[in-house]
């Protein structure tokens, strides 16, 4: 029987919580997200009537879409309960319009799933915000023209498959200019002057020089002076000082001190506050705002004098420093500050108490301090040495949370042992160490999140997606890089002995950065050079502000789209008449001494290769892949003939020879006609014999521990690889079917995967043909569709896939056979030589 309300809301999470808190009356159902959005395929854009979208169901919301449409018509009232943004209004806007709802259909927003919230939330029902809709559907339209004049252009200057985007080709351009800003850095070392004494009781003072030498031999001469030198306290100020804690959190800062404290990436951490947001845990994860309600500002007090006395509570305020926040009204918080810990997992759990943490500390005392500063006069010379210490007289919020930086390498100060002015401190040990100044670090996820948001660009929904689509699309790559070792000299003066030594430090060493790719530094400089627009950091950031706007009703969505469009169409045509070799995707890094060939790195097909030699000399040339470390514009000569050193001997083994190399899944040994792949510690241009048979007999044992059986003469082995569990035979790999156990699998489940796999094969293809190899009818997951080289066309209804004929499947495509077929003879006459 159906029920007198359907209520609509885009998650089932959320959807499960909220019925909870509604009566009989009610009930609740999912979109699943959006139902309607822009077709993958074409502009879908009207740009002569309006810049007027096309949006269509996508497939597989057919479903979601009838079940819901039956509901509201069966239902007497139809609530809307998507989430209270711009994306959420959009999603409720679409529901609408699909389902044929009236005008006057109730929307309902709260910004926590509580019963009060909830139930408050029913009772003042709005209509939809036509004006945040159409801010959500600018954005929308704006990054589908840019995408699709901009990408093409790309393909015929650069690379076939790349893609622009509006904040995406911002935040490369970041991460870009800083990685040079790295590369120009000339380090200069300079000497820091640090001195300990020892006092009684054992205890020991550590003062320090307030200045650094620039010389090695301004270091040397003012310990010298120091040879003999009496040392005492001249003056001693204590002052006391205060720490405040941080305001709640916002999206971005919860996604910078996730990514500091716990290690979570932005989109993780997106994903675990979703989850505690539709369990009813946390108020809404997307907002821009640091305030607290009134309601919450109550229980937060309650629950600190409760748990931690009264003095510990200081009631605040925040103001939002951005004044175009506009995804919600509220900080992150717990729905219950009574409430320390909460989530179904451990990371959800982790990420629940950092923002119970941070909104219970917002709302306490300030921590009482106290600074002392130590002067210390020198007998011999007028530089003073400095002593500083830090003692907690009332911890206040450090009882329950300290933010973290960026850069955390300033040491926490101690509390410094009794003194007093006129005493005479016996010196242990003075030392002059080399110290190097550092280039700017490198981006954390977290800290690019900071540096958008300071400069305006984005806003709170669109940060995880801008750095997974950035990774994704291989012009960033997010990973840890090992450290160089340098020497660093050390002047040491003891019992007035003055002694030298060198030492050794690892310097540079990376964890969980940012680095731009090659095709990425291409890709930038391209935009830079011929859009400067689309990438220029005050631009972006302005169209936001334009957003923002159209969300206020302040302007209409149709004309920013229009000022926008003129000027930049206008620069997609310009752009034809740019030569590609103007692109800087290749360059000449010299002779090789040793066989008198040039060397060169360039981009191909699979990538940034070195090449050593001409295809005009008699002798074919030599590629080899860039190291992911190694950039086209900064890779020195002698760093690419390092490259051709591969394929390389690097002894026998059972009267075989082990060759290693580097293929398109990284290094590997070559052994009997098989492939192992080399660990991730495992350089393959110093691995040696040892090493290379100690990896094989390690995979030859992992494979015998994993065999279950031999069919048709081969053995099965099962593992667990990239794309899930597995089982192996003949060299070819076969997934295992959700539900299936890995370690109970059985030679008979192993074969029938295998069998069903060949089967499936074969039945895929439909029909092929000779005269074109690229043009295939195939049978696919939602029934017979054509490919076309890497593109799926679909096949209309009524027509029967295995009567099509070439000329028709191209026709359907959207070409003509006489075009792909000079297009497959210019494709081939430009191919780049095989590595």
């Amino acid at each position: 029987m159906a029920k007198k309300n359907l209520v609509i809301v885009e998650s089932p999470a959320k959807a499960k919580t909220i019925e909870g808190y509604l009566g009989a009356d009610f009930q609740v159902k999912s979109s699943y997200g959006h139902v309607r959005d822009l077709p993958d395929k074409g502009l879908a854009i009207d740009i002569k009537n309006g810049f007027l979208p096309t949006y269509e169901v996508s497939p597989e919301k057919i479903k979601v879409v009838n079940e819901l449409r039956q509901l509201a018509k069966s239902s007497q009232e139809v609530w809307l309960a998507t989430d209270d943004d711009r994306e959420g209004e959009a999603i409720s806007w679409h529901l609408k319009e699909t389902l044929g709802l009236p005008d006057t259909t109730k929307r309902i927003v709260f910004r926590e799933i509580t019963k009060t919230a909830i139930q408050k939330a029913i009772q003042s029902p709005r209509t939809i915000n036509q004006d945040l809709v159409n801010a959500q559907q600018a954005r929308r339209v704006l990054d589908r023209l840019i995408g699709f004049e901009l990408s093409p252009v790309l393909w015929e200057k650069v690379k076939r498959g790349l893609s622009a985007g509006r904040v995406q080709s911002v935040a490369v351009r970041l991460v870009v200019e800083r990685e040079r800003s790295i590369d120009q850095h000339q380090s200069k070392s300079s000497f820091k002057v640090v001195a300990q004494f020892l006092l009684d009781g054992n205890k020991v003072l550590q003062a320090e020089l307030p200045k650094n030498f620039e010389t090695e031999a301004q270091a040397r001469a003012f310990l010298e002076k120091c040879k003999g030198a009496t040392f005492s306290i001249r003056n001693l100020e204590t002052k006391p000082a205060k720490k405040s804690p941080a305001p709640p959190f916002t999206t971005s800062t919860l996604q910078q001190e996730a990514s500091r404290k716990l290690g979570f990436s932005v989109a993780a951490t997106m994903q675990y506050a979703q989850k505690l947001y539709e369990a009813g845990k946390i108020s809404y994860m997307r907002t821009d705002s640091t305030n607290l309600s009134e309601e919450a500002l109550a229980k937060s007090k309650a629950s600190i004098i409760e748990q931690f006395g009264e003095k510990y509570s200081q009631q605040r305020r925040y103001k939002t420093k951005n004044d175009s926040a506009q995804e919600a009204h509220e900080a992150i918080r717990p729905t219950d500050f009574s409430v320390p810990s909460a989530g179904e997992t451990r990371q959800e759990q982790r990420l629940y108490e950092l923002i119970w943490k941070r909104g219970i500390a917002s709302q306490m005392a300030d921590a009482q301090l106290e600074r002392t500063t130590a002067t210390i006069g020198i007998s011999t010379t007028s530089e003073e040495l400095i002593a500083q210490g830090e003692v907690i007289k009332f911890d206040g919020f450090l009882k329950v949370y300290l933010e973290s930086k960026d850069d955390e390498d300033e040491e926490s100060k101690g509390m410094l042992p009794p003194l007093s002015i006129g005493q005479i401190l016996n010196l242990d040990v003075l030392k002059a160490t080399e110290r190097f100044s550092r280039p700017p670090a490198r981006f954390t996820e977290a800290s690019l999140v900071k540096e958008l948001e300071e400069r305006g660009i984005g806003r709170p929904s669109t940060y995880a997606p801008t750095i997974s689509t950035i990774i994704k699309r291989e012009y960033v790559v997010k990973e840890d890089r090992p450290g160089k070792e340098r020497n660093f000299k050390e002047l040491t003066l003891k019992n007035d002995e003055l002694t030298e030594k060198t030492g050794k430090e690892t310097y540079g060493t990376e964890k969980a950065k940012l680095f731009p790719t090659t095709i990425g530094m291409i890709v930038n400089d391209f935009l830079v050079d011929n859009f400067d627009n689309v990438v220029d950091f005050k631009f972006t950031a302005d169209m936001e502000e334009e957003f923002d706007k159209i969300a206020e009703g302040q302007i209409e969505w149709q004309r920013m789209i229009d000022n926008f469009y003129k000027n930049f169409h206008q620069t997609i045509e310009q752009s034809s008449s740019a030569e590609r070799s103007s692109v800087k995707s290749a360059r000449e890094l010299g002779i090789d001494p040793k066989t008198g060939r040039m060397v060169s790195v360039r981009l191909g097909k699979y990538g940034p290769f070195a090449q050593l030699g001409d295809s005009k000399e008699e002798q074919k040339p030599q590629y080899a892949p860039l190291p992911k470390d190694k950039l086209l514009e900064s890779i020195t000569l002698e760093e690419a003939i390092e490259l051709f050193k591969l394929p390389r001997t690097v002894g026998e083994l059972e009267g075989k020879e082990l060759l290693v190399n580097i293929g398109k899944l990284g290094p590997y040994i070559k052994f009997d006609e098989k492939y192992y792949n080399l660990s991730e510690g495992d350089d393959p241009y110093t691995i040696d014999e040892e090493r290379a048979i100690q990896v094989i007999q390690e995979k030859r044992a992992a494979e015998a521990s994993d065999a279950i059986g031999e069919f048709e003469g081969q053995p099965i082995s099962k593992g667990k690889g990239r794309f899930g569990p597995y089982v192996k035979h003949d060299g070819k790999f076969y997934s295992l079917p959700r539900g299936m156990n890995l370690d109970t699998i059985t030679l008979a489940e192993a074969i029938q995967i295998i069998q069903n796999k060949r089967t499936a094969e074969a039945n895929k293809i439909i029909k092929e043909f000779p005269e074109n190899t690229t043009v295939k009818v195939l049978n696919g997951q939602y029934g017979p569709y054509i490919q076309i080289g890497k593109r799926n066309v679909k096949i209309p209804k009524g027509t029967e896939p295995a009567s099509l004929t070439l000329e028709q499947c191209l026709e359907l495509g959207g070409e003509s056979p006489a075009a792909a077929t000079e297009e497959k003879k210019t494709t081939r006459k430009k191919a780049a030589p095989k590595k």
